[in-house]
C-alpha cells in the first residue's frame, strides 16, 4: 500500500508541475517549438520520470502534435541525474498500476518503447538479450516499467554527481543505454566548497571573519578554527550580529520589492537555503503552514494556539492579516 501510494504521489506531482509549467509557458509564448528554449525539466533520480510520458500526453492529446515532433520537444526539455548505482535502487512501477492509474501514459510508454527497440535491433541485428536488457518493459511474473531506462531514452542529458559516479554509471549501472547513447552521458560534480559559499553569498559575514582572522581562511578554510577563541569577544560578536542584521535588511528590502509584503527586519526569519523537494518532507512542512494559515483565517481567536500568541503579542484587536504577520 505504501509503494502504491508512492506510485500515485509521484504522478500527482509531475502532472500538477507540468501542468503549471506549461501554463506559464503559455501565457507568452504561442510557439510550442521555444519550448525546449524556455523550460528546462532535471529528473532528480528516477521519481519523477512520468514526466516523460506525461510531457508526450500533453503535446501530443492537447497541443496534438506529431508524434516526432512532440518527441523532439520532450527530449530536449528533458534531462536526468542519477544519483544511485545500485540496480536494485532504481524505481521499476508494475505495468498493472500505470494501467490503473495512468493508462493513456502506459499506451505512450508502449509507443515509446516500440520504436525505440527498433531502432536498437536495426543497429544490433540479432542481439535480442541487448533488447531485452534495455527494454523500458522489464518481462517477469510481474510486468515493470523501468523509469531509469524511460529517463534515458526520454532525455538528451545523463549525469552522475561525481566523477567515479558517472564513470560507473556508463560502465556499470546502465553500461548498454550508454553504449547506444554516448552522447548524452557526462558528469556534473555535486555541491559547492563551503569557502565558495561564505564568500559569496554572505559577503556582510565574510567580511566580519577577514576582519577579525585575516583572509586566509578564503583559500585554507582550516582557517577558521581561529574563530573559536573570539566566541566570547563582545567586539566578535557585535560584528557578527551587525552582518546578520545587514542580511536581514537585505532581505526584507528584497521581499517588499518583489511582493509587495513589507515586514520588520527585527523578525525571526526560518530560512530554507535551498530547493524545496517536491517528494520530501519539505512539502509536507509547506502544506502545514498552509493548513495552520487556513485554520486561523477562519476561526483566529478560537483557535487555542492563535489565542496565546495573539494575546501574548499584544494584538487580540487587530485585523487578522496584521495580527498574523506580528506573531511570525
Amino acid at each position: 500500500m505504501g509503494q502504491a501510494l508512492r506510485f500515485v504521489q509521484e504522478y500527482f506531482l509531475v502532472a500538477c508541475s507540468l501542468a503549471d509549467v506549461v501554463r506559464r509557458f503559455r501565457h507568452d509564448n504561442q510557439d510550442w517549438n521555444a519550448f525546449p528554449e524556455k523550460v528546462a525539466i532535471q529528473l532528480n533520480d528516477t521519481h519523477p520520470t512520468m514526466a516523460v510520458p506525461e510531457l508526450m500526453r500533453i503535446l501530443l492529446d492537447d497541443a496534438r502534435m506529431s508524434w516526432d515532433q512532440a518527441w523532439d520537444i520532450t527530449q530536449r526539455t528533458l534531462a536526468y541525474t542519477n544519483h544511485t548505482l545500485l540496480p536494485e535502487a532504481l524505481e521499476s512501477w508494475p505495468v498493472d498500476w500505470f494501467s490503473t492509474v495512468a493508462r493513456r501514459l502506459l499506451e505512450i510508454i508502449y509507443e515509446i518503447n516500440r520504436r525505440f527497440l527498433d531502432d536498437v535491433r536495426k543497429k544490433y541485428p540479432g542481439d535480442e538479450n541487448l533488447v531485452s536488457r534495455v527494454s523500458l518493459i522489464e518481462e517477469g511474473a510481474v510486468r515493470k516499467v523501468r523509469m531509469a531506462n524511460l529517463a534515458i531514452v526520454g532525455s538528451h542529458s545523463t549525469n552522475g554527481v561525481a566523477a567515479i559516479h558517472s564513470q560507473l554509471l556508463r560502465t556499470t549501472t546502465v553500461k548498454d543505454l550508454a553504449a547506444i547513447f554516448p552522447e548524452r552521458f557526462n558528469n556534473k560534480t555535486n555541491g559547492v566548497t563551503p569557502r565558495r559559499w561564505l564568500r559569496l553569498c554572505n559577503p556582510p559575514l565574510a567580511c566580519a571573519i577577514t576582519d577579525a582572522i585575516g583572509d586566509p581562511w578564503i583559500t585554507d578554510l582550516s582557517q577558521l578554527s581561529r574563530l573559536k577563541p573570539l566566541a566570547e569577544d563582545a567586539s566578535f560578536r557585535a560584528a557578527v550580529l551587525k552582518a546578520q542584521q545587514e542580511c536581514k535588511t537585505q532581505f526584507a528590502a528584497w521581499l517588499q520589492a518583489t511582493s509587495g509584503l513589507t515586514v520588520d527586519p527585527q523578525t525571526m526569519f526560518d530560512s530554507q537555503v535551498k530547493r524545496i523537494h517536491e517528494y520530501k518532507r519539505q512539502l509536507l512542512n509547506a502544506l502545514r503552514i498552509i493548513v495552520l494559515y487556513n485554520r486561523l483565517r477562519e476561526n483566529p481567536l478560537g483557535h487555542a494556539f492563535a489565542h496565546v500568541l495573539l494575546r501574548r503579542q499584544g494584538c487580540a484587536r487587530l485585523p487578522f492579516c496584521e495580527a498574523y504577520y506580528q506573531i511570525h
